[in-house]
């Protein structure tokens, strides 16, 4: 079975190994172990739970303390609305190879993760992008999304909130997209990796899956709990759609390690600590970033809202792809082209984790950009 190469997993396999500053990085720094115990209060004596585990399969599909946990991000979630997963990207592989067939029509907000339109293109299903644009400041226009949605749309794929852009879907906009879906019957997948770390009020964005009977929300441990290294991720959906998942699981999956489902409960369990941490680091970095771009007429930027990455705008004429090559040949930093993206003229920068590089790294960035 052919796919497209993935064009973002490529460029981190290429050029992360020898990136100075890592501009690309979509994680708020990541916890070690001794940090999470001291960020929630425990000390390493409790370690004796860790060794006293038998290494064996654990429950298939997520210990009930997992999820339970998980249950709590929800409004209106138990845990027959739950599996477990390989990471965010098994759970979103998971859903396409659960629902969607040859000849199925699939919609996807462009610009995303690739896995949304590539795999379901791969399985033989008509796929359509539908562009995310700057001047909606990277939201949905409904009366175009609307006309994209058809009769037979399978499913729509959406990213809240999004990587690249930051932009966080608006509730009442949310409920405008899931009219547009009910209406065709239509499935609406939502990568929620970001979700938790909305800039303002509720850090929380409303879920896909406690609004729309036919949601289906994902989830990981890897951006908002900073616990990347478990690679544990999951699928809350109705419970209908979660068996016909778990029929396919079973062929990829049989459990995570039962070392990820203890400590991904555990982070759950104190994710206010959590989070209030990652919702400070963003803050710094966010500051950074946005002081840059104010004090650079080659870069114009739409703020993020959410999430860890801003998709920034570049004055030069010049392809992302070759200026991010030449920018990491000759100073050594690491930012992700808005081709791999398939959006041309932008890039990605992360600004969750080591402000003083990321500062540093900024300004090397500025003066370099200055001699096309």
């Amino acid at each position: 079975m052919y796919i497209d190469k993935f064009k973002v997993e490529e460029w981190f396999n290429k050029y992360e190994k020898d990136a100075v500053y890592d501009l690309a990085d979509t994680c708020v720094e990541s916890l070690s172990i001794n940090e999470l115990y001291e960020l929630i209060g425990k000390s390493n004596l409790y370690c004796d739970e860790i060794f006293d585990k038998k290494l064996n399969y654990g429950a298939i599909h997520g210990s009930e303390r997992l999820k339970q946990a998980i249950s709590t991000l929800y409004s209106s979630q138990k845990m027959n609305n739950i599996t477990i997963t390989h990471g965010a990207i098994g759970a979103n592989h998971l859903v396409m190879l659960s629902l969607i067939e040859p000849g199925d029509k699939v919609v996807s907000v462009v610009p995303t993760y690739q896995q949304h339109y590539s795999i379901p293109k791969s399985f033989g299903a008509n796929v359509e992008m539908f562009f995310l644009e700057e001047k909606n400041n990277w939201l949905p226009d409904i009366d175009k999304l609307e006309k994209f949605v058809k009769n037979d749309t399978k499913i729509i794929c959406l990213n809240n909130p999004n990587n690249p852009t930051g932009a966080v879907i608006p509730d009442n906009m949310l409920k405008d997209i899931v009219e547009i879906a009910r209406k065709s019957n239509a499935y609406i997948l939502c990568d929620e990796v970001y979700r938790g770390l909305n800039h303002n009020g509720n850090s929380f964005s409303v879920s896909i899956a406690d609004i729309y009977e036919k949601g289906i929300s994902t989830g990981s441990m890897s951006k908002v709990f900073s616990l990347a290294g478990l690679r544990l991720g999951w699928i809350v959906a109705n419970s209908e759609i979660i068996e016909k998942i778990n029929q396919q699981r079973e062929y990829n999956t049989i459990s995570v390690g039962i070392l990820d489902d203890y400590f991904a409960s555990l982070a759950i369990e104190n994710k206010d600590l959590i989070i209030n941490r990652n919702l400070n680091k963003i803050k710094t970095g966010k500051k950074i970033l946005l002081d840059w771009a104010n004090s650079d007429a080659n870069i114009d930027l739409i703020p993020p809202s959410g999430g860890t990455t801003a998709f920034v705008k570049y004055n030069v004429d010049i392809s992302s792809t070759i200026l991010c090559s030449k920018l990491q040949k000759e100073t050594g930093i690491m930012i992700l082209p808005g081709e791999t993206l398939e959006l041309d003229g932008y890039l990605r920068i992360g600004y969750g984790n080591n402000f003083e590089q990321l500062e540093k790294a900024l300004s090397i960035f500025s003066k370099w950009l200055r001699k096309f």
